[in-house]
């Protein structure tokens, strides 16, 4: 497999989002068009210099992105619409890298968005292949027997699980763009109802609407549009993989564990390289069991390094400053865009009082249906 470092160098000069949210009446042009011009303004560059545009969505529908951009000049560029599950944004701004990366184009805009309620179809419930759990497993569900089985095999209690919620939100409560934006207790992170086995609402990510847009370039836009060349972060890899066999009751982790060691080594990078991460929490549970699949965390011991402070701002590795999904939100298309926008900003060192310290190679992560899983890791100049 070709690394990024082989192909010409590739930066994300601006970004952009609208904050995510509860359904509204706010359409999703007016969502995505925000996104798009807090992202050109923050680059210092104008609609006409984009050369090519792909958007990440899974509940708009067909010919979403044209009817979208349109407002912003009809410029003859290339567009692309990316639909690929929980991971849209994240492929969407993959594609945006390879192109830049590949030479087909200087500027592209890899953007997300999404709104609840839309005409969602499932693929796999279409295949005509019967499941022995088709319909009778939600996510959640799923999620809750991962739980136990976690309680069951390492002796981690359901607190300690919750403890996850308890960090994220507080990340959340100093994120202008997140949905949930409240510091939570323990206490109130475990109260009941539960939704699924010991797993709680707060523990579950929303998911809401929003939008979120990243402006990537080669070097040559960079110097030729007069772009601030210390606030462009370079993306030194991009890994992309579906399922295979791995002998494992969890895809997700296991797919995880190969995409993200892909990534590792297509920039010769390790575990402790890693400042910054914005993973895939949908779940509690999912925290705990990437860090270990990551290299962050022998298995068993993510719950101690949690409790440690490991995983805080001002930790070993700042796990979702941006409050994950779980605080964040997760309104699918914008999801994983929204995920390099935080990284890009910790790199810079602009994230305000969720600022991790000394921050120089962040990580960004997302799995979807398939399964399928995306990541990329960035670093900042010098």
């Amino acid at each position: 497999m070709r690394s990024l470092l082989e192909m010409r160098p590739v930066y994300v000069a601006g970004i952009g989002l609208h904050p995510y949210q509860g359904a509204s009446e706010t359409s999703y042009v007016d969502l995505g068009l925000a996104a798009i011009r807090e992202a050109l303004a923050d680059a210092g560059i104008t609609w006409a210099a984009v050369q090519s545009a792909y958007i990440g969505n899974v509940t708009i529908g067909m010919a979403a992105g044209p009817a979208m951009l349109r407002y912003l000049g009809t410029t003859g560029l290339a567009i692309a619409q990316v639909e690929n599950a929980s991971a849209s944004g994240s492929t969407a701004f993959r594609q945006a890298v390879m192109e830049v990366a590949g030479g087909f184009c200087d500027v592209a805009l890899a953007m997300g968005v999404d709104k609840p309620g839309g005409p969602f179809s499932s693929g796999p419930a279409k295949a005509g292949v019967r499941g022995l759990v088709d319909n009778r497993v939600v996510p959640f569900t799923h999620f809750a027997l991962l739980t136990q089985l976690y309680i069951d095999q390492y002796g981690a209690t359901p607190e300690q699980i919750a403890k996850v919620a308890v960090k994220n939100h507080r990340n959340g409560a100093l994120n202008p763009f997140a949905q949930r934006r409240k510091v939570r207790t323990l206490e109130e992170v475990m109260e009941p109802p539960a939704v699924s086995g010991v797993l709680t609402r707060l523990q579950c990510t929303p998911v809401g609407e929003g939008a979120a847009a990243a402006i990537v370039m080669s070097e040559d836009a960079i110097a030729r549009l007069g772009v601030d060349r210390s606030r462009a972060i370079q993306v030194i890899a991009s890994v992309a993989r579906s399922e295979e066999p791995s002998g494992t009751l969890n895809i997700d982790v296991a797919i995880t564990r190969k995409t993200v060691h892909d990534a590792y080594d297509q920039c010769g990078m390790q575990p402790s390289d890693i400042d910054v991460v914005e993973l895939h929490d949908a779940f509690t549970i999912e925290e705990l069991l990437y860090v270990q699949a990551m290299g962050f965390s022998e298995p068993g011991n993510a719950v101690a390094d949690l409790e440690r402070g490991d995983y805080d701002i001002g930790g070993r590795v700042a796990v979702s400053p941006s409050g994950g999904l779980i605080a964040m939100g997760h309104p699918l298309g914008p999801t994983g865009v929204g995920q390099v926008a935080e990284v890009t900003r910790q790199l810079r060192g602009e994230a305000g009082p969720r600022q991790h310290q000394n921050t120089r190679v962040g990580l960004a992560h997302m799995v979807g249906v398939g399964p399928v899983c995306v990541v990329h890791i960035l670093k900042r100049p010098g």
